[in-house]
């Protein structure tokens, strides 16, 4: 009974979830040091805004070829052993980035590759560890998990960037990836220490890998949820992600400094758990419809906000209300699927989730960092912003009759009492 007042927190009387966020809470800071760095080193040897969005998409790109079979392969075999394996190899890959870097061989084909391999490996481990952390949870925390993981996220945004400014400024980027490296280790500790029984259920059809992809793209596009929220993070996405991307020459043109990026990022992140923070307080998914709307156009409106901003101060609030904005919008996008998927295909359609934003973003990114290096870095998110304003309100135009086609999914979920198939219903069930 006590636990219940705890809100999300509550989650933390699970033994298992608790190893796993403390393995991943240390994991995640060194990501975040090393991506920061990566973005900073880039843009330092190269002083180019393209070759800077390229490394940058590069960890993305094998989201839109490779994730679809990566979530197939969530449904049908053991993700506990998956995201073991995912892990180790990350490591790997760091380690390599490390000595490249520390013995002063690294060039931007040595970035762009190890990119590469690295979104091939997030590629797998992302559906996998979302399917996977909702098996170590009883059904009526999922709520509770999903904030505490975007939670975790943007905690170790914070942290991560932060640290990672310094340790460039002080040490160079070699030591933030070496950190990296080092940090996987806890996490590859803790998936050791989580036991029980994650294997596959046995499946009731002989459907081959290419078979269950197209089934679960088919219940994916027929459930009217998932295709809409799915369609909205897709499209949006192509203009939402560059300016992160972009933002060390936001740095260069203040004239600030790898710790100057650290701190961008922290507000960013910041803001982030804010938003995280205030969808955990919500008790019901009901409703979230409109909020995935209204953080959009709000995100569009900072962003084209930020574009006449040329000082420092002025960006950490900025970036602190877009992070939160964006934040409040996946994680609702988010809540919505894991509510309503079905279990034998919770693998396939996060990979579709992710793929949606991480598929499309490198087309973003691309077009972005050439734009940038044309036009500058103010023009290019004014762009972005305009875009991403014009589809939100596309989407928000669009939601009446999601809303109409959504009911009987929530109804055969239990969202919805059977008995409340009425207009106020509709009205709330967004």
């Amino acid at each position: 009974m006590q636990t219940d007042n705890l809100g999300p927190f509550r989650i933390f009387g699970n033994a298992r979830y608790s190893l796993y966020f403390a393995g991943q809470l240390i994991s995640f800071v060194g990501t975040w040091m090393q991506q920061v760095a990566l973005a900073w080193y880039t843009y330092e040897i190269t002083k180019s805004a393209f070759l800077l969005a390229v490394v940058g998409v590069s960890t993305q790109l094998p989201a839109l070829l490779v994730m679809p079979i990566a979530g197939v392969l969530a449904d049908r075999l053991n993700r506990h052993k998956i995201i073991i394996t995912t892990q180790i190899l990350a490591m790997v890959q760091a380690t390599v980035l490390t000595y490249l870097t520390l013995t002063n061989q690294v060039q931007v084909p040595h970035l762009i590759l190890l990119g590469i391999i690295a979104g091939i490996i997030n590629s797998f481990d992302m559906p996998a560890r979302s399917a996977f952390v909702i098996s170590l949870v009883e059904k009526k925390d999922l709520p509770a998990a999903v904030a505490m993981n975007s939670s975790l996220l943007n905690i170790t945004r914070l942290i991560g960037p932060a640290l990672a400014g310094f340790i460039v400024a002080a040490f160079g980027a070699g030591i933030c990836f070496l950190l990296n490296a080092v940090s996987y280790v806890a996490v590859i500790v803790a998936l050791l220490l989580i036991k029980g029984n994650f294997r596959a259920k046995p499946k009731s059809s002989s459907l081959g890998v290419l078979g269950e992809l197209k089934e679960g793209l088919s219940y994916t596009w027929s459930t009217s949820p998932i295709r809409a929220v799915l369609l909205l993070v897709c499209i949006f996405g192509i203009g939402a992600a560059s300016y992160i991307l972009l933002l060390p020459v936001f740095v260069k043109q203040i004239g600030g400094d790898a710790n100057t990026l650290g701190y961008l990022m922290s507000a960013s992140a910041a803001g982030s758990l804010v938003g995280t923070l205030t969808l955990a307080s919500r008790k019901s998914v009901l409703g979230l419809g409109k909020w995935v709307v209204a953080s959009a156009i709000l995100f569009s409106l900072a962003l084209i906000g930020f574009s006449f901003i040329n000082s420092f101060w002025p960006a950490i609030v900025g970036l602190s209300f877009i992070g939160a904005m964006m934040m409040l919008m996946m994680a609702s996008c988010s809540t919505i699927l894991q509510s309503v998927v079905e279990e034998d295909k919770r693998g396939r359609v996060m990979s579709f989730f992710a793929m949606s934003f991480m598929g499309t973003a490198p087309l973003g990114g691309m077009v972005s960092g050439y734009v940038a290096n044309h036009f500058g870095f103010q023009t290019t998110v004014m762009g972005c912003g305009v875009y991403c304003l014009t589809i939100a309100l596309i989407f928000s135009s669009l939601m009446p009759r999601l809303r109409t086609e959504a009911i009987p999914v929530y109804v055969k979920h239990g969202l919805l009492p059977q008995d409340q198939e009425s207009g106020r219903v509709v009205e709330t069930s967004g």
